[in-house]
């Protein structure tokens, strides 16, 4: 009988015991830090929608490494990697999130699926309601996104590597991916991970930056909701149609981004209910979950371990912070040049994290003023954070290509 250790029945542990000291570490920083997501996700604190299934793929593929060869070490999960054909073909064979990766995250489709769906669910007529501020303010929103750039040059990233880590700035994870995709392949992985965790710190870090930039009488101005426009469908679909071919002809790099937005926008005011209901739910949900599970499996010790990811971390946080005081200094512009009528907390809706800063904005006015709502203005302001990040990702990737 032939004789068993072990540690060879159970790999993970044995890998865990045969890799280097840093990596092992890193492992079981990452398998808490995976279940800690979960919980928190759960409670509420993080997003859940992203954080749960990413925390539970990031637990699963730090635990899950096995012995491939006598030699090498990996998981059964996924290959980011893997693109010369004979070696992907047989990768899609026993990775068994390979397909899903291969065919919707390293080409950025999912990054479109959802888009559509974001449009689907987006009432673009909160953006009618005062277009050219709404526009200022998302504007004002992108200064995390610019001035980032210069800053990771400065730290020593290439043009493409500054522009895609800059990309955060803009508070939209598929803006990122697509971003990343496109001019920052090698490291695409570690970005989209570090967006995508601080997205979810939006819930809990720009309340705080409300407080600490804006005083609590001005958190309280009531917005008039008599003078809110009615706008038809007619005016709205004829609105997604004219932009978003006119953005398609200016920067076609982005076409597919500008193309599901607005197609899901047209959809929705067309009453196809029948769309509406699978693209605004199983597709968007169904995306939405797959990003998550994805960007967990690909956050392995190894990866998290190169030495860029903690300049993408301070960048990261950087380019959050940035736009999120540029949203507020553009919401105190615009205040003062209505006479102080405009509430100055909806600058941070600018920020195009849709509809997370629209529902922190109001929270935020809500506990400052019980009797103020200010969610159509942060909403119109959050649509137009969506396009221009979208513009800025398309002049990035043209110019830097």
């Amino acid at each position: 009988m032939p004789q068993i250790e072990f540690l060879q029945i159970f790999q993970g542990l044995a890998t865990m015991v045969a890799s280097d000291p840093v990596i092992a570490i890193a492992r079981i920083a990452l398998i808490a830090l995976g279940i800690a997501f979960v919980y928190l996700g759960a409670k509420g604190t993080l997003e859940p929608l992203i954080m749960i299934p990413m925390g539970v793929g990031m637990s699963s593929v730090n635990a899950a490494v096995l012995f491939l060869s006598k030699t090498a070490m990996g998981t059964l999960f996924v290959d980011p990697m893997a693109s010369e054909p004979v070696k992907l073909m047989d990768v899609l064979q026993i990775d068994f999130l390979q397909p899903i990766y291969t065919f919707t995250f390293s080409n950025g489709l999912i990054a479109c699926l959802i888009f559509l769906g974001i449009g689907v669910i987006t009432d673009v007529g909160y953006m009618l309601i005062s277009p050219f501020r709404s526009m200022f303010i998302a504007l004002a929103a992108e200064l995390g996104t610019l001035l980032t750039f210069p800053i990771a040059v400065a730290m020593g990233l290439t043009y493409k590597e500054a522009a895609s880590i800059a990309m955060v700035g803009s508070a939209d994870g598929p803006m990122v991916l697509f971003t990343s995709l496109m001019l920052a392949r090698d490291i695409f992985v570690p970005i989209t991970i570090v967006a995508y965790l601080y997205l979810s710190l939006t819930y809990a870090g720009y309340p705080y930056l409300i407080r600490l930039l804006i005083p609590k009488h001005l958190r309280g101005i009531k917005m008039d909701l008599k003078a809110v426009p009615t706008t038809t469908r007619a005016e709205k679909m004829t609105f997604a149609v004219i932009v978003n071919t006119l953005l398609c002809l200016l920067f076609p790099v982005a076409a597919p981004l500008f193309m599901s937005f607005f197609l899901g926008i047209i959809i929705r005011e067309s009453g196809v209910t029948q769309f509406i209901d699978f693209i605004g739910g199983p597709l968007l949900y169904g995306s939405t979950f797959f990003l998550g599970l994805l960007l967990g499996v690909l956050c392995e010790a190894g990866t998290i371990l190169n030495p860029k990811v903690l300049m993408l971390l301070i960048l990261g946080i950087t380019a959050l912070l940035l736009s999120g005081i540029g949203g507020i200094i553009g919401g105190y512009v615009v205040y003062w040049m209505s006479g102080r009528t405009y509430n100055p907390v909806i600058g941070i809706a600018g920020v195009s994290c849709i509809p997370t800063t629209s529902k922190v904005a109001q929270k935020e006015v809500r506990s400052a003023n019980k009797f103020a709502v200010i969610l159509p203005w942060a909403m119109g302001a959050n649509i137009c954070g969506v396009i221009t990040s979208a513009i800025i990702a398309a002049i990035y990737v043209t110019l830097l290509r």
